[in-house]
C-alpha cells in the first residue's frame, strides 16, 4: 500500500476561483519514502500581497512558469492509484481535482487527513495545527509553509501516526466506503454515527459555539452526512468545512415539527450559512381608529409592535384583497378605508358606499357596520390542533393553533386534549407568517388530524 502525502501553496481559499502555485507530493509505504514531486507554478491569477508575505512566493516568482496542465498528466499517474494524504484534505484534495479535472483527467482515490486521524489515535491535545502536532511529535519542519517542507512533515506525522495505531484505525477508515464522506476535519465521526436517525432540527456550530447553520430532516444522521457526502471546490462549501466544529440536535417525533422548529430556529438566530433559507417577513396588518369626525376608519399598514393588528397578511396584494371583500360585503367606504384618494374617486369605484366620506351617513350607522366586520372576522379565526404520533405511547404530538394564530407545539398526554390543557403541556413559541403557512398548507392535506375547538 503506497500513500502521497500532499501540500500545495494557493492563491485563496477555494478551487473554483483560484490557482495552485506550489505542489510537493512525497509517496511513502507508511515506514519509508518512496518518491518526491515537487514544482512551482503559474496560478493564472494574480497572488494576493496576504499570500506572497504567508507562502514567499511572489507573482515576479512565477510569472514566467508554466500552468498546472503542463503537469497534470505526470501528476494524475502519480497520484491514481496512492492514498490522497493530507494534513486537512479536503481543502487539498479539492483543489488537486478540481485542476486535474479542468485539465481532462478524473481523479477518484481513497483519503486520509492527518488531522482527523491524529484525534483519534493521538487524542486529547490542545491543538492538531501542523505546528503543534511536530512540536508535540519532535518533528522538524524544513521550510515551513513550503509544499514541499510541509508535505515531509506531514509524511512523518503518518509514520508515527501508523506507528501509534494499534486498534487499526487506518485500516478501518480505508474501509469501502467511508472515504466518500469528507468530514471536516474538527467534526468528530463517531458523534456524527451516535446522531438519531428519526426526525429534528440539527445544529452546525463554528469553534465558539456559535450556531452556524440550522437544517431539518426527517433522518438527522442520514441529512447531515449528506452535507459532507461531495467535496465541491466553490467557496462557499470549503469555508463551511473549516467553519464546523460540533453539531447538536433537537429530535422531534414529525417531520412537520421538524419543519417548523427548523423555521423557528432560523428566524431566531440567522445563522450565516442559512442564506437561501432566511427570510424577513413582511407582515401586513389590518387596523381601525375612530377619526375627528367619529368615523371608524380601517386601514392596511405594515405591522406595528405596539398595535395588535386584528387580521394580518404575508404581502400587500393579500392583504388589499381582503379589505376589498370587506367593503364589498359590508358595505363600506372606500375612501375611509383609504383605498381611494378622494370623496369623488369614492363614488366612482363601483362599491356600495352609502356617504359615510360625505357624512351623508351618520357615525353611528356606519361604525355598527364596521364593528359586526371586526368582530366576525375574529370570530371566524380558526382555533384547532394537529394531533399526530408521540414520542412516548401514552401522548400525542400536538401543534396548537388559536385564533388563526400558531400558538407552539409539544407532546400532550391523551387525557389532556381541551385548550387549556394542551396550552399547559406544549412549548409557546411567538407566531410568524412562515410557520402558520407550513401548518395551514398540512391541515388542508391532512384534514383527519385536526382537532377543532
Amino acid at each position: 500500500m503506497l500513500y502521497a502525502v500532499v501540500d500545495i501553496e494557493t492563491t485563496g481559499g477555494y478551487a473554483a476561483e483560484n490557482g495552485i502555485t506550489e505542489i510537493g507530493v512525497v509517496v511513502t509505504d507508511g515506514t519509508s519514502v518512496r518518491d518526491t514531486f515537487y514544482t512551482m507554478l503559474n496560478p493564472m491569477t494574480p497572488i494576493p500581497s496576504f499570500i506572497e508575505s504567508l507562502t514567499g512566493i511572489t507573482n515576479d516568482m512565477v510569472k514566467d512558469l508554466p500552468a498546472f496542465d503542463s503537469v497534470a498528466e505526470e501528476l494524475f499517474s502519480l497520484l491514481r492509484d496512492k492514498i490522497f494524504v493530507a494534513h486537512n484534505v479536503n481543502f487539498d484534495f479539492s483543489f488537486i481535482k478540481y485542476h486535474l479535472s479542468q485539465s481532462g483527467f478524473q481523479l477518484e482515490v481513497r483519503k486520509l487527513d492527518t488531522i482527523r486521524l491524529s484525534r483519534h489515535i493521538i487524542p486529547g491535545l490542545k491543538g492538531y495545527g501542523l505546528d503543534k502536532l511536530c512540536r508535540f511529535l519532535k518533528i522538524k519542519i524544513n521550510g515551513r509553509h513550503s509544499a514541499l517542507g510541509d508535505a515531509m512533515a506531514a509524511t512523518e506525522i503518518l509514520h508515527e501516526l501508523i506507528r501509534r495505531d494499534g486498534v487499526k484505525f487506518i485500516s478501518q477508515s480505508l474501509k469501502s466506503g467511508r472515504g466518500e464522506v469528507s468530514l471536516p476535519p474538527n467534526v468528530n465521526e463517531e458523534k456524527i454515527n451516535q446522531l438519531p436517525t428519526g426526525p429534528g432540527v440539527y445544529f452546525f456550530h463554528e469553534k465558539s459555539g456559535k450556531v452556524i447553520y440550522v437544517g431539518k430532516a426527517r433522518n438527522i444522521r442520514r441529512r447531515v452526512k449528506n452535507h459532507f457526502s461531495n467535496n465541491k471546490p466553490g467557496k462557499q462549501k470549503q469555508e463551511f468545512l473549516k467553519k464546523v466544529y460540533s453539531i447538536t440536535f433537537q429530535e422531534t417525533a414529525t417531520e412537520l415539527m421538524a419543519f417548523i422548529l427548523e423555521g423557528i430556529e432560523i428566524k431566531k438566530r440567522w445563522p450565516e450559512q442559512n442564506k437561501a433559507q432566511k427570510w424577513r417577513e413582511h407582515i401586513y396588518g389590518l387596523y381601525s381608529y375612530i377619526d375627528s369626525a367619529g368615523y371608524q376608519r380601517l386601514f392596511l399598514e405594515k405591522e406595528f409592535k405596539q398595535i395588535k393588528p386584528f387580521c394580518t397578511f404575508g404581502s400587500l396584494t393579500e392583504g388589499l384583497i381582503f379589505l376589498r371583500s370587506l367593503i364589498r360585503d359590508y358595505e363600506l367606504c372606500p375612501y375611509l378605508c383609504f383605498l381611494t384618494k378622494s370623496k369623488d374617486d369614492c363614488e366612482k369605484s363601483g362599491y356600495q358606499c352609502h356617504g359615510a366620506c360625505s357624512m351623508k351617513e351618520a357615525s353611528d350607522s356606519y361604525n355598527h357596520r364596521v364593528e359586526k366586520c371586526i368582530r366576525e372576522i375574529s370570530e371566524r379565526l380558526p382555533s384547532f390542533a394537529i394531533l399526530d404520533k408521540g414520542v412516548k405511547p401514552d401522548e400525542k404530538s400536538c401543534i396548537l393553533v388559536e385564533k388563526g394564530k400558531f400558538v407552539g407545539m409539544g407532546y400532550v398526554p391523551e387525557n389532556k386534549m381541551d385548550m387549556e390543557g394542551m396550552k399547559r403541556a406544549i412549548t409557546p413559541y411567538v407566531d410568524n407568517l412562515y410557520v402558520r403557512s407550513l401548518i395551514n398548507h398540512y391541515s388542508m392535506r391532512h384534514p383527519y388530524q385536526m382537532f377543532s375547538f
